[in-house]
This record gives structure tokens, sequence and C-alpha cells, in this order.
């Protein structure tokens, strides 16, 4: 009997395939890191830039890593990812392999190192640096032939080896005629060895991983539905299949977290007209809802201007949801002495481990089950509108169905419902006051293994705004769960 029970424990505790590397564990648990669109059309207005931009056009007098690395950090960002070169082709970092670069531009006196200093800026605050490098090249006389991938493979070795450690490289599937009228086809494998090589703890972005995925959208926000897993040998950069991204695969044979891009403002890149059209901190609470709280990372662009500078009005958003974030998920509302209960628990595995701040501590019912309830008794009624479940996902995604109740007035009443919850799952509900709630879990693909709940209020960031705040643009006003 003792071997057989010894048998199921370890079952019950054995790895659901796939399950995340090292690096794509740590890269979730960042959750939201910025995206730094910069380049001659911060200087133009353009959105793409054809290539045929003069490098002279790219000369911000007052640029200052130091203080896009610090408004980010304040923000509460864990890393950058820079367009170290766009589709136009320009590098910002003095490449011998294109003419195209900052060494050509006034900025410096053409001494400059963008990625120099903005890699030391960003290490100097505690956060991680990642480099956006677009395979599409409108400016390179070779691109359209078999040798424009020898030249961007050394684009890539360059940059890999000589700015400390990367922690994201991210590619996108932009494939587009150059000057020259002509298109390239891109040796993704071998671009894909050189990071693996040189950078072999960082992730990959791009439409199918390998390391990360898109998920669909510009807009920052993920389905409420989301899987890590995909089976992302069906797809490449630039796929015409990307409506299947979003939800991943509960059947995926590879671990390939999302990703939600969106800009702070209307365009990836800085313009003076859209100073006053930066997203407000509500609407960017909300992303980070839609998105953080959707088993997704947020990459939330902020484009310096033409001085090189973070907008003030950028920056008092960024502040003003750093605010938010803080005020409602910076702590939970369950009191000190709340107490977890649930219908079974592995050896070593009980409820109370769902409510420390361990991620690597988690709760899980007893016998090699796909169903278990957690409860937690408040002592007290509390005011909530949101909760945070999180999973312990080092041994794989698990839930697949589950729902949470609330004891109001003597009785059990349900106020939610969810699919998937994977590292976060932020779920709304009504306005509820409650002295207990529960989760059940339905359904999993193993045994359900959760290491946090926690309940929040998100009327806490009802507070009035600063009287100096800027004009912002907001979102629309929507229930997360039901953008």
């Amino acid at each position: 009997m003792a071997t057989l029970l010894s048998a199921v424990a370890a079952r019950a505790q054995a790895p659901v395939e796939p399950v995340p590397s090292a690096s794509q564990l740590q890269w979730q648990r960042m959750e939201f890191t910025a995206f730094v669109h910069f380049g001659p059309n911060a200087f133009t207005g353009a959105e793409w830039g054809s290539g045929r931009e003069l490098p002279a056009v790219f000369n911000p007098t007052a640029l200052d890593a130091r203080q896009w690395a610090r408004t980010f950090k304040a923000a509460g960002m864990k890393g950058v990812i820079v367009t170290a070169k766009h589709h136009d082709g320009f590098c910002l970092w003095p490449t011998k392999e294109s003419a195209h670069t900052v060494a050509a531009s006034p900025w410096r006196n053409g001494k400059g190192d963008l990625l120099r200093e903005l890699s030391d800026a960003v290490r100097a605050e505690g956060l991680s640096f990642g480099v956006y490098l677009s395979p599409w090249d409108r400016n390179h006389p070779s691109y359209g032939t078999p040798e424009y991938n020898d030249v961007f493979v050394r684009m890539l070795e360059d940059v890999l080896s000589n700015y400390g450690e990367i922690f994201e490289v991210w590619f996108d599937g932009a494939n587009g005629e150059a000057t020259n009228g002509k298109r390239q086809v891109y040796d993704w494998p071998r671009f894909h060895e050189v990071v693996r090589r040189l950078q072999p703890r960082a992730v990959i972005f791009s439409d199918a991983g390998p390391g990360i995925r898109w998920i669909g959208n510009e807009r920052g926000e993920a389905p409420l539905t989301n899987w890590a897993m995909l089976d992302r040998d069906r797809y490449a950069p630039g796929t015409s299949l990307s409506m299947d991204l979003p939800e991943g695969s509960e059947l995926g044979r590879f671990y390939v977290p999302g990703e939600c891009d969106v800009s702070i403002r209307p365009g990836w890149f800085w313009r003076a007209a859209e100073n006053t059209r930066v997203k407000s901190p509500r609407a960017l609470l909300r992303l980070y809802e839609a998105s953080v709280g959707r088993n997704c990372n947020l990459l939330l662009n902020v484009p310096p201007d033409d001085r090189g500078l973070i907008h003030d009005n950028d920056v008092k958003a960024l502040d003003g949801m750093r605010a938010l974030v803080d005020r409602v998920y910076g702590a939970s509302l369950l009191p000190a002495a709340a107490k977890a209960a649930a219908s079974s628990s592995m050896p070593s595995h009980d409820a109370a481990a769902v409510l420390d701040a361990d991620l690597d501590t988690w709760w899980a019912p007893a016998g090699d089950v796909r169903t278990g309830t957690l409860s937690v008794d408040m002592g007290s009624p509390v005011r909530f509108d949101r909760i945070r479940l999180q999973e312990y996902i080092a041994l794989g995604q698990r839930v697949s169905l589950f729902e949470v109740e609330a004891l109001t007035g003597g009785s059990w009443t349900r106020v939610a419902t969810g699919t998937t919850i994977g590292h976060t799952r932020i779920i709304a509900t009504a306005v509820t006051t409650a002295s207990q709630v529960r989760v059940r879990i339905h359904d999993a693909r193993g045994v359900p293994m959760i290491a946090s709940l926690s309940l929040h209020d998100s009327s806490l960031a009802d507070v009035a705004r600063p009287a100096d705040a800027p004009a912002h643009q907001d979102a629309a006003d929507f229930d997360p769960e039901h953008p």
C-alpha cells in the first residue's frame, strides 16, 4: 500500500508537459516591460520610415538614457526593449555593416552609441535590457539578395556580443520591399541559432516564438482563455494564421507564452501632435488587467521625443498608472488573520500556501486528481470586485475550468467563472462583500497547483486627478472581463 501511495504522489507532482524553461519562467514573472521606438521617425513624423531619410535628420540634442531608465523603473517596469534597427534600416549603434547609422549623424558628433548608453543606464537602475532588430531593411543595398542574410547575422552578432546580457530579442515578421524593389527570404533558423549561441538565456519573440508569442493584436489585450502552449512549428514570423495565436492551445506541444504589445500613444514613434493623446493612467490600469491579468506580459511602448527625452505627459501617465496599480493590486485585501482550507491537500502543499507572497509555494489537492476546492475565511466581511489567482506554472499550466463563490448572507453565491489561470489571472466580479470566498476547480490538465489567491477593490483607483495632470486619451470604459 505504501508503494502505491508513493507512486500516486510522485505522479501527482510530475510536470505536465510542456513546461517553461528557466528563462521563460523568469520572463513571465517580470510581467511589465517597456518598448522604446526611436530613430529618424521621431524627427520626420513617419510611422514606417522609407529608408531614404538622411542620417543627418537624427539629432536628439538632449538625449538622456538615464531619464528613460528612471522613468521606466518608477513605473514598475522590469525591462526595456529598444528598436536597435527598425524597417528603415537606421541602426542606433555604429555598426560597420551599414552606412545608415548613428555614426553618420550629427548626434554626439558621429561618436554616439545609443545601445551602449541605454544598456548602461538600464542596468544602473536594476532593469533588464532587450533589443528589437527588424530583418526588413528599406535602406541596405544588399537587401533582397542571399548576401543580406549574412549582413543581418553579423548585425545580430554585433549587438548580442557587445552590450551585456540580453533578456529578450524581438523579431517582427514585416517583410516588404527595399528601395531596390526587392524582398528578402529570411533565414530564421540561422537567426535563431545566433541568439541561442550568443545569448542562451534570452527569450526570442515573434509571431511563432520560439520563446514567446504575439497575442494577435496591438491593443494590449489578451483573450479570457489564454494557454501558454502552442504548436509553434505551424507558424512563422508574419504568419497568415495569426488568428490562432491569441488563445494558444491546450494541446500545444511547446511552451510559448504570450506578450501584449501596445503603445502609450496612437503611434509607435513620437509625434508632437500626439502629446495630448497619451493614454490615461486609468486606461493603462485596464491594459494591465487585460494583459498581465490574462496570463501575458505587458510590453508598453513609450517613445522618446525629438529631444531624446520621455515627454512629461508620458511620464505623468506612467506615474499615475503605477499609483493605480499599487493602490489596487499592491496588497491583498485578505486580512492577516485569514485562514485557508481545502477539500484535501497534498503533503507539504497545504492551503495556507496561497496566502503568502511566495510563488514557489503552492496548494494542490491530494491524490492524482484534476478537481479540488480551495476556500479562505476572512473572519469578517471584506468588500472586493477583483480576484487574482496564480498557478505554480514551473510544472506546467493546468487549470482549464473554475468558478469563484462568495459567502454572503449565510449562503454561497457564484460571483465568477473562468477557464485558464496561468501565471496570473485577474477576474472581475460584481462588487461583493463576503466573509468567505472559495475557488472550485472543475477541470485541469493535471493536479491543480495554486500559488496565490488575493482579493482587490478597483474602486481604490477612484482618486481625484491632480490639477496639473495632462490631457489624456482615455480608452473606452470597459469591464476587463468583457472588453
